[in-house]
Parts: structure tokens; sequence; C-alpha cells
């Protein structure tokens, strides 16, 4: 990677939070009432901002309350897992330290909230690392759209094509490749499935932190 910005996505990226949100909308309706929600549904909210899932629950199994609400009471659902739980992955914090050593300016766009970001980065030691966290809810959009990534480099001061963005989800990696920024595709669990299809879309991939960081 040889650009001179970079934007992390974090969950699946940089820490192993995946398997966590996999499991959160099913154990917040569950203390709902809701039992086996369909999958189709948990498909459904994947790229969507958190406002957004907690909106289609209420529509769709009538839950009371505000979609601001019921995202807040998802959101504290996983605080405790940013705070004290969710690792960062292996090699991480080397790559990250070598492309601060290279002058890279960085930052962290993703649609978990600035707050659990802040939480979970700081314990990790790697927050300082990074210019800014942003939020696809503070942009209003999910990474189907490309705001996140357009806003990110107008704080830096960056064109996109001088911008590195890196994504484990293969739809965030489409919407970044359309914007005109250059991909890195980061393999995690919960992409093996379309790893090839990440492999031809991606300007590079990164199988894992620990080889990434020996390369730069």
């Amino acid at each position: 990677m040889n650009k001179k910005y970079a934007i992390f996505d974090m969950d699946g990226t940089l820490v192993d939070s995946m398997g966590y949100w996999k499991r959160l909308a099913g154990e917040y309706l569950e203390t709902h009432g809701v039992l086996n929600p369909p999958k189709d549904i948990l498909e459904k909210i994947k790229p969507m901002t958190m406002t957004e899932s907690a909106a289609l629950f209420i529509r769709e199994f009538g839950l009371q309350g505000t979609p601001e609400q019921v995202a807040d009471d998802m959101n504290a659902m996983m605080d405790e897992h940013y705070r004290n739980g969710i690792p960062l992955k292996p090699g991480a914090q080397d790559y990250l330290t070598g492309l601060k050593n290279k002058g890279v300016r960085m930052c962290v766009a993703s649609a978990t909230a600035e707050p659990l970001m802040k939480a979970c980065l700081e314990r990790l030691d790697v927050l300082a690392d990074f210019e800014f966290l942003l939020s696809c809810e503070t942009v209003g959009a999910g990474k189907k759209q490309p705001d996140v990534y357009l806003e990110s480099i107008r704080r830096m001061g960056a064109k996109a094509a001088e911008t590195a963005v890196y994504e484990d989800a293969i739809y965030a990696a489409e919407t970044a490749k359309r914007a005109g920024f250059y991909v890195a595709g980061v393999q995690d669990e919960s992409n093996i499935d379309c790893w090839e299809k990440m492999e031809r879309l991606a300007d590079e991939v990164i199988e894992d932190w620990k080889s990434a960081a020996a390369d730069l």
C-alpha cells in the first residue's frame, strides 16, 4: 500500500467482533419475545446502520419505542463486549504502527457508534493511531452509500484516489471501489464464502495482518 491516507473499517477488519454482532440481533429480539427470527431479516440488516435495523425490527415485530431508542438498547448490549472482551486481530497493531511510521494519515469509518469505537480502540491501545473516528450513524447512511468515506477524506483534505479503504465486507468494498478509492480487502471468518469475489474486486488483499505488516 503506497497511499498517503487510509480509512479503516473496524468490525471484522481491525477487531474480531463479527461473531458478537452476528448474535446481537437474535439476542436482542429474544429479550423482546421474538424467538428464531427469520434468516432473511438477519441478512437484510447486515448493511444497515443500527438505527435502520431498529426501524426494521419495529416494523416487522411491533416493538415499542422509536428507532433511536431501540438502537440505544442494542448498543448498550454491545457496550460491555467493546469495553471488556472484543480483541484486536493478531498483527493489526504492528500494521498500524508500520503505516504511521511511513507517515500515512489514518481514520476509522464504521457502522458502529462512535462511543463504542472509542471504548474498544482505546482499550486495545490503538486509538492514538487515528486522527478521528467516524460512524455511519453520524453521516446518516450505511456503507451501501459512499457518504462515510467521502466525509472521511473531506476531513483529512484527501482525494479518493490517494486513499486506501480497508474493508472485510464485500458490499462496503464495492461501494468504496465505485467511489474511486484504492480498496484493500481484509479476510475474516464472515467473508470466507465470498473471498474469491473480494480477491477479484480489491486492489490488494490481506489474509492476515502479521504477514501484511512484515511486507510493509
